[in-house]
């Protein structure tokens, strides 16, 4: 009785390539053990650092499960990643989120409020949640202070909730009459500015 295993070939009638001169009197295992004998030696001639295989027991990480050695079709740490999410871990492992986001603010103000509001009025300071905005005009100031409440609306959308809570809105300032050290505190100019 015959198997699949035996030495004596495969039982297809398909063509087997004979195998080189030197090796012609060796059959099955003892084939195969040669030729990848003569592979690894080939390799080795050329410089290359092969035939180790897995020599030792496998690197446990945790537990039971096996640390991956090779990059996946998936996203993987160590693959190359957005400036923009770089930056907001370091933010938020170095507890900066907070100051960045008032940060931007002030540096989005255009984006946050739109271009017809920031050719207009300009974020001066942001303090305790307390957000300063300059108007070049009483009468933009008044505006502002009509529609705080969708400012507000806009700026909690685009920083987030809870970075300014409310908005102190200023008109321009009148020129300073004070000159000199001393001063003489009073009435002051009685005309309007702005």
């Amino acid at each position: 009785m015959t198997g699949p295993f035996d030495d004596d070939g495969p039982e297809e009638d398909a063509p087997v390539p004979a195998p080189p001169d030197h090796l012609a009197g060796l059959r099955g295992i003892d084939l195969v053990r040669r030729t990848v004998e003569e592979a690894r030696g080939a390799a080795r001639s050329q410089g290359k650092d092969v035939g180790r295989g897995r020599s030792g027991p496998a690197r446990r990480v945790g537990g039971n499960r096996r640390r991956r050695t090779w990059s996946g079709p998936g996203p993987d740490a160590r693959d190359p990643q957005l400036l923009g999410a770089v930056t907001q871990d370091l933010a938020k492992s170095r507890g900066w989120s907070a100051r960045v986001a008032e940060g931007s603010v002030i540096g989005r103000w255009r984006a946050v409020v739109g271009d017809q509001i920031a050719d207009h009025a300009t974020p001066t300071a942001l303090n305790e949640g307390v957000l300063t905005v300059t108007a070049e005009s009483t009468a933009w100031a008044t505006q502002l202070r009509m529609v705080q409440s969708q400012l507000l609306a806009k700026i909690a959308a685009v920083v987030g909730d809870g970075v300014v809570t409310t908005l102190k809105i200023v008109g321009p300032a009148g020129p300073s009459w004070r000159k000199g050290r001393y001063h003489v505190s009073g009435r002051g100019p009685r005309d309007t500015y702005g």
